[in-house]
């Protein structure tokens, strides 16, 4: 997946310091051999599969290491956010990957721990003793004890049940560094649930925010309705307006929208809104170019008055 990252990168534009797209092949590449290239490198390197067959704590120690320079790789990625921070859906799937990428560290660090005072601890009394226990696949002073995968998965399993506040208790810290990193973990599992949860309630606010302002809306109109006392015909024709217009503009005000872009642009925006009308008379057809937005406005009210 990385080496299919590199090829990609290689016919990726990107934009220089003029704000200017470049697609050319041959500034693509060398800009991105300036960069991001050597760090994609090393991070493609297969180092565990390099390393088969070696399951010892060193070596499992020096491909962790090996594999922190893909780490670097999320500063492009914190990059991106921004752009993408208007989808509900993206951002929750960040959110969730962070949850699970910060869940990854934190179990590595448990297992370090509790790594570093088995060789200093009497009597062994760490989580990894512990699990030891259960499995039943013991420790030779600083060799054997479970499998590598049964560390791992035990220690995930801890940094995910406290980060979530469900705490089993059938793993627990048992060494006094190991309580203090416990104690860690749920203030930071505190803080990322504070953080998703209210992501997750502005995404939802997000999606019914329109239907919300419709029925303010329609409640507007028929207050209006009520205390001006109008008839029923007349009643019937203003919410029939009302819901066609809503569908049509979706509650956007067009005129305040157009009065936010440059004069320039507003008559260029009502040319190309009244072309229908402009190109059935032919009278103004040559004199489309020297046309103010105030004149197509005019033109187009008239019109519709006539009829």
């Amino acid at each position: 997946m990385f080496i299919i990252d590199i090829l990609i990168n290689f016919r990726t534009t990107y934009v220089n310091s003029n704000d200017e797209v470049v697609s050319h092949p041959g500034k693509i590449a060398v800009h991105y051999l300036r960069g991001w290239f050597i760090i994609d490198v090393v991070a493609a390197i297969p180092f565990d599969l390099l390393l088969v067959g070696k399951n010892s704590d060193e070596t499992t120690t020096l491909i962790g290491l090996l594999k922190t320079a893909r780490l670097l790789r999320l500063v492009r990625v914190a990059r991106k956010i921004d752009r993408y921070s208007e989808y509900g859906a993206a951002v929750l799937l960040l959110l969730v990957a962070a949850f699970a990428l910060i869940a990854h560290w934190l179990a590595c660090i448990w297992y370090a721990i509790a790594n570093a005072e088995r060789s200093m601890q009497e009597p062994k009394i760490g989580w990894l003793d512990a699990l030891a226990n259960m499995t039943h696949q013991f420790y030779n002073n600083t060799q054997g004890g479970p499998s590598i995968k049964s560390k791992y998965v035990t220690a995930l399993y801890f940094t995910f049940s406290s980060l979530t506040s469900v705490g089993f208790g059938n793993v627990s810290p048992n060494t006094n560094m190991e309580k203090i990193f416990a104690i860690i973990v749920m203030l930071v599992g505190s803080l990322m649930y504070a953080s998703i949860f209210g992501n997750v309630s502005a995404i939802i606010q997000r999606l019914y925010s329109g239907t919300a302002r419709y029925h303010t809306q329609l409640l507007r109109v028929k207050e209006f309705i009520r205390f001006h006392q109008i008839p029923n015909p007349l009643r019937q024709r203003l919410e029939e307006y009302f819901q066609h217009a809503w569908t049509y503009t979706n509650g956007i005000d067009m005129n305040m929208v157009l009065k936010g872009f440059p004069e320039c642009l507003q008559a260029d925006i009502c040319l190309h809104l009244n072309r229908n009308l402009l190109n059935t008379c032919p009278g103004l057809q040559r004199c489309q170019s020297r046309m103010s937005p105030g004149t197509v406005d005019e033109i187009q009210d008239d019109a519709c008055t006539s009829w």
